[in-house]
């Protein structure tokens, strides 16, 4: 009997190419401004789906990924569809039904997948949205943005606003949502003032953040709970992660850790998460020493066992953190 994705991928993919809008799109409305968006409330009650960032896992292939991420108790998986990934852009009509197919067998899903879209207007960006809408996937995480030094950061942010805008135009016609990752450091969206100002005018149902609370810290040990607030309507998903600062070489530094042991205060922001009822999809990043795979290793130097054991360790402390409080 054929896969219920590959059925529901033929569908939609019909109605994507007469134009018909759906998913989120359904319940799109006219850009309006940051005043506006911070009235609307997100649905209550949804649960908190978590996936495993499929980067973690490049040395395994679709079956092989989707039936030890069901053995370890994630509900999904957040699927590189970027070079070097899971799926290879060129190849996201044959290969992103493929994937998803193994995933949904093993009783997943695909929530969320990871892009290097920076525009609506380059080549790969339309196929992948087309194709990953027709799958039912409604999320996707956007390339990171560097600033223009050759112009004022008030002039990057109208660059930024424009491109954002592009590409919400083409989330709304497939009916999708692109999450701009906060990443510390000189990129754009560090600050996550930066991004918020760039998402002026957009819609939240087709643009906005994947807020991430880790590098948020990063940037502002104490000043992240205000830019959540700033973001929460923008912020349909979230990633988690956790570090420390360590000092090496007479440098200061971070250095990533399992979640718990670090900095992160997780107590905080998973309140502000029920408070503002965030409960989008949540990628699980491991970016700390795991044999490689903590930045997309083909093969690992640690075992399955101890890969295995690291993720399952991170997940239940996880679990313990949403259910208490209740997300």
């Amino acid at each position: 009997m054929e896969n219920i994705s590959r059925k529901k991928f033929i569908t939609s993919a019909a109605l994507a190419a007469a134009g018909l809008p759906f998913g989120l799109s359904a319940l799109a409305k006219q850009p309006v401004s940051h005043q506006d968006v911070a009235t609307r409330n997100p649905i209550a009650n949804e649960k908190i789906k978590v996936s495993i960032f499929s980067k973690h896992m490049h040395w395994l292939n679709y079956a092989e990924m989707a039936a030890l991420t069901a053995q370890l108790g994630f509900d999904g998986i957040d699927l590189t569809v970027r070079p070097d990934g899971h799926v290879l852009p060129e190849r996201v009509a044959d290969d992103l039904p493929k994937a998803v197919e193994a995933i949904e067998k093993a009783g997943l899903k695909v929530y969320t997948i990871v892009t290097n879209i920076k525009t609506a207007s380059e080549k790969d960006a339309e196929p992948i949205l087309k194709t990953a809408s027709a799958l039912g996937i409604k999320y996707y995480r956007t390339a990171w943005f560097n600033y223009d030094k050759a112009i004022s950061v008030p002039a990057n942010i109208k660059t930024v606003n424009k491109q954002l805008a592009g590409l919400a135009g083409i989330n709304k016609k497939y009916g999708m949502h692109g999450g701009y990752q906060n990443h510390s450091g000189d990129l754009f969206g560090a600050s996550q003032w930066d991004l918020w100002m760039s998402l002026e005018g957009l819609d939240p149902n087709h643009i906005g953040c994947q807020y991430d609370v880790r590098h948020a810290t990063t940037e502002g040990a104490d000043t992240w709970p205000v830019t959540l607030d700033l973001l929460k309507a923008y912020s349909k998903t979230i990633n988690v992660k956790d570090f420390y600062w360590e000092k090496k070489d007479d440098r200061w530094q971070v250095k990533s850790v399992p979640l718990g042991e670090g900095m992160v205060d997780f107590k905080k922001y998973f309140g502000l998460l029920k408070q503002y009822n965030i409960n989008g999809p949540m990628s699980l990043h491991c970016e700390y020493p795991l044999g490689g795979a903590e930045d997309g290793a083909r093969k690992l130097t640690i075992s399955k066992d101890e890969f295995t054991a690291a993720l399952k360790k991170d997940l239940t402390r996880l679990r313990g953190w949403l259910a208490e409080n209740d997300l």
